[in-house]
């Protein structure tokens, strides 16, 4: 895919998340560090209701601007959504589950801080 189609597509899932109030949307650059995507959109929805909107509604509006859905894994009862857009995967999570896998810090690279509750030994 050309990468102006790749970039219409990441904004069609973007704003389709917007739509639909989507929180904490986090758009990660994977290109470089693998060949599965070129990007990964990362959101939270607020319940498992709400969690099933935000992928239903992605993929209804990917398809209508001409692109397709390659694969979905997981439900909404599983506190995790993958949708595989080809060159874009988005992560729907609820919270807990966001916080748990942390795919930023694993994607992006970066090293929990000293005050992160999650990394402290106790």
């Amino acid at each position: 895919m050309a990468f102006a189609q790749i970039e219409q597509l990441k904004t069609t899932i973007i704003k389709s998340l917007e739509d639909i109030k989507a929180q904490d949307i986090v758009t990660i650059d994977v290109s470089e560090k693998t060949n599965i995507a070129d990007y990964m959109i990362i959101a939270s929805g607020t319940s498992t209701r709400h969690l099933r909107a935000l992928v239903d509604n992605a993929a209804v509006d990917v398809k209508k601007a001409g692109f397709d859905v390659q694969s979905k894994e997981g439900s909404a009862a599983s506190d995790w959504v993958l949708i595989d857009f080809g060159d874009v995967i988005l992560h729907a999570f609820m919270p807990d589950s966001r916080k748990y896998y942390d795919l930023e810090r694993l994607w992006m690279g970066a090293r929990p801080s000293s005050d992160d509750e999650m990394y402290n030994e106790e």
